[in-house]
């Protein structure tokens, strides 16, 4: 698996955890609220603004992708991967990476049985 993944399936069980305990007050809300703001300015400082503008537009309609790419990101930025500011074209090849990572969705397929009542 990679970081992605990973940092993906973390998130999902310890939201899962916390669900299970019941909620937990305003500390975890400021405490999500205080590391949304910590990934959003580490995200505007790697992206420029056509970049930041195209992932805003994918976390619309695919949220699950957009939230992968900014966690690719973020994990980049902090390994020291990345220096200077990622541009557009240097984000459509991250999603075309991980476009070919994801399973294709299964397609389903109708046989339609032809009858001798059908006017066809």
């Amino acid at each position: 698996m990679d970081d992605a993944a990973l940092e993906e399936l973390r998130a999902q069980r310890m939201a899962e955890l916390k669900s299970q305990q019941g909620g937990g007050g305003s500390k975890e809300a400021e405490q999500q609220a205080r590391q949304q703001e910590m990934k959003n300015n580490i995200l505007t400082t790697i992206l420029d603004q056509k970049a930041r503008a195209r992932l805003n537009t994918i976390a619309q309609v695919k949220p699950e992708r957009a939230a992968k790419i900014e966690m690719m990101l973020i994990n980049m930025y902090q390994r020291g991967q990345i220096r200077g500011q990622v541009g557009e074209t240097e984000l459509v090849k991250m999603l075309e990476e991980i476009k070919k990572t994801e399973p294709k969705a299964a397609t389903v397929k109708f046989d339609r049985r032809r009858v001798d009542l059908d006017s066809d």
